[in-house]
């Protein structure tokens, strides 16, 4: 018998023992790499399905740009400085505060959160409260949106009357 195998009574050569194990195993561990392969592109095509769902807004999303606060101490109207508001492009926002009753609010401090819900990260800048206008009018300058899809910006007020939050959804195009 050679390396290779034997012939049989027909005269065709067959693998000997050990080659056939290995070519067994050869097989096995191909079959074992497609499954490895499939499965690891159904996981990425999977990921990117659901970063791009992740960030689908809900079918009811509130786009108003006026809105009451979370604990209805205010009701806050935004006024960003684009129509629409572009990618990539620094501008900035008004915002009016008022109480529920409508008097407006001219002593409050104000910080600013923008996040992009299922994504993961914020605004590339940060915002800040630079001016305040009188009337419940306070400028907001250096908004900036990095990417299309939803967004959400909230407004952290402190005040005598009390500490809330306005948030105002977005979906950017």
């Amino acid at each position: 018998m050679n390396s290779i195998g034997r012939h049989n009574n027909a005269g065709v050569l067959t693998p000997s023992h050990s080659n056939s194990r290995r070519l067994q195993l050869i097989a096995l561990g191909g079959l074992l790499l497609v499954a490895i392969l499939g499965i690891v592109g159904f996981v990425a095509v999977s990921s990117m399905n659901d970063a791009n769902n992740a960030n689908t807004p809900p079918p009811d999303l509130d786009t108003s740009l006026t809105r009451t606060s979370a604990n209805g101490l205010y009701r806050g109207t935004a006024a960003p400085g684009l129509a629409p508001i572009g990618i990539n492009q620094l501008h900035s926002w008004q915002l009016h505060l008022e109480t529920a009753d409508g008097q407006p609010v001219d002593d409050a401090t104000i910080t600013v959160h923008g996040d992009m819900p299922g994504h993961g990260h914020g605004l590339p800048t940060e915002p800040t409260v630079t001016k305040t206008a009188g009337a419940g009018n306070y400028l907001v300058e250096g908004m900036k949106f990095q990417m299309t899809g939803w967004w959400y910006v909230e407004f952290g007020i402190k005040s005598p009357k009390g500490i809330d939050t306005v948030l105002f959804n977005l979906i950017l195009k």
